[in-house]
């Protein structure tokens, strides 16, 4: 399993939010590329950038230090947050972007995703961020119409390879993650499953890797400190 340490950009900051909320944000650095770099050191081969500005507004507002974290750390770099053209998967593609990632836009707008596949193959995956059991849009702001599984399924359908699952509920609050939820999606779906939101403690890590799924996403407790990034990232192996 591959941890994906995550770097949650707004105002060219790193910083995290609680469940999702705008008004609860933590400023935890001001230099994100110097993050990426203690995630290099740590051990960690790809990081997870979310553009928290843009998952708001829709454009890139952080681009230029998304490309700084790219070259600070050398490492696999994944993006999301506001992505709803190509014009910006373009853009974040070519400048060196390795993955790019599409919630929002995975949910409104079939004809663009089904073009990004096509066009990036691996290079595009989709974020499903549950609230409820409904996938939610809008940075977490509104729910849609579509339930969770059923969304996967479509996802799967178009050729999806990669798929973010994040438990709102879960996310920033340190109290652990939804096993449930990623062992059935694992169990459902021949896609990649990331799972993110609430993996707060090592013990976390050790069960989602025994889900054998791709990957997990770990924030608010790699900054707290709640958990070791190197060790996190041995017992993933």
């Amino acid at each position: 399993m591959i941890i994906f340490p995550a770097i949650d950009l707004y105002d060219k900051k790193a910083v995290r939010l609680f469940k999702g909320n705008y008004d609860e944000m933590t400023v935890y650095s001001e230099n994100p590329p110097e993050i990426a770099k203690d995630f290099a050191a740590s051990g960690a081969t790809h990081i997870h950038i979310v553009d928290l500005e843009g998952a708001k507004n829709g454009d890139t507002p952080n681009l230029e230090v998304v490309k700084a974290i790219k070259k600070a750390s050398g490492l696999f770099c994944e993006i999301g947050g506001g992505i709803r053209d190509m014009k910006t998967v373009d853009k974040y593609i070519e400048s060196g972007i390795d993955r790019v990632i599409l919630g929002t836009a995975a949910v409104k707008d079939e004809k663009f995703l089904t073009e990004a596949v096509s066009k990036y193959g691996e290079k595009i995956a989709v974020g499903a961020d549950i609230k409820d059991g409904y996938v939610a849009i809008k940075g977490w702001i509104e729910k849609s119409e579509y339930e969770c599984f059923e969304f996967c399924e479509k996802m799967q359908t178009i050729g999806v390879k990669t798929l973010i699952c994040t438990d709102i509920s879960k996310d920033g609050a340190m109290m652990g993650t939804n096993h449930e939820l990623y062992k059935t999606l694992s169990e459902k779906f021949k896609m990649q499953i990331v799972a993110s939101g609430g993996v707060s403690s090592i013990e976390d890590v050790k069960k989602l890797a025994n889900l054998d799924i791709y990957g997990a996403i770990i924030g608010k407790a790699y900054y707290t400190g709640a958990i070791n990034l190197k060790e996190a990232i041995e017992v993933a192996k």
